[in-house]
């Protein structure tokens, strides 16, 4: 078999350097998927993802428009941008679906997500967890002698550094939405 003859620095386009003209850096990717409000079409979209091998971080689903009966599923995942771009694609070819936007690449846009979190502490923990709420804004809903639930809307990031700081001041429980996200503008 003869030698292959590559000179160092070439810009050869072989099979076995294709790895170096991906991007193998992951990204995090919020997208907003308009669908008909009908039976089996989440789980398609689910089947999608799974059936790939791809990770869902975050996903809410609700009706948007009752008339005409559609829904808006937010997804926020992960992977390289060819990872991206091809499950944008495939959730574009899927027959109920009427728009795919990645939020992340369109421009700017508003995400939240609401969690409940479930604190059981007494004496200076008790106040600790209090105080703490006052500051990231926090509003109790249940409260007993024993626990408070804690009700808290953000970024996932501050609600990742709030359940952060409740887990040695007794955090038990913690219930969240997942994303809700919108571009920002018009």
């Amino acid at each position: 078999m003869p030698a292959l003859n590559i000179k160092k620095g070439s810009t050869s386009h072989s099979a076995y350097n294709l790895r170096s003209t991906f991007s193998e850096v992951i990204e995090r990717h919020t997208l907003a998927v308009v669908v008909d409000n009908e039976a089996g079409v989440l789980a398609r979209v689910i089947g999608l993802f799974s059936g790939r091998g791809y990770n869902i971080d975050s996903l809410t689903v609700a009706e948007i428009d009752h008339q005409g009966h559609r829904s808006r599923i937010t997804i926020v995942t992960t992977g390289t941008p060819q990872v991206i771009e091809q499950i944008k694609a495939q959730l574009g070819r899927i027959v109920p679906v009427h728009e795919v936007h990645d939020l992340t690449v369109e421009g700017r846009s508003v995400e939240r997500e609401l969690a409940l979190l479930k604190v059981a502490g007494e004496g200076n923990n008790r106040v600790e967890a209090l105080r703490l709420a006052d500051i990231f804004r926090a509003k109790v809903v249940d409260s007993t002698l024993t626990s408070f639930v804690f009700e808290l809307t953000g970024t996932p990031e501050k609600i990742d550094a709030f359940a952060d700081l409740m887990r040695p001041l007794g955090l038990v429980e913690v219930a969240r939405t997942g994303v809700a996200a919108l571009a920002r503008g018009v």
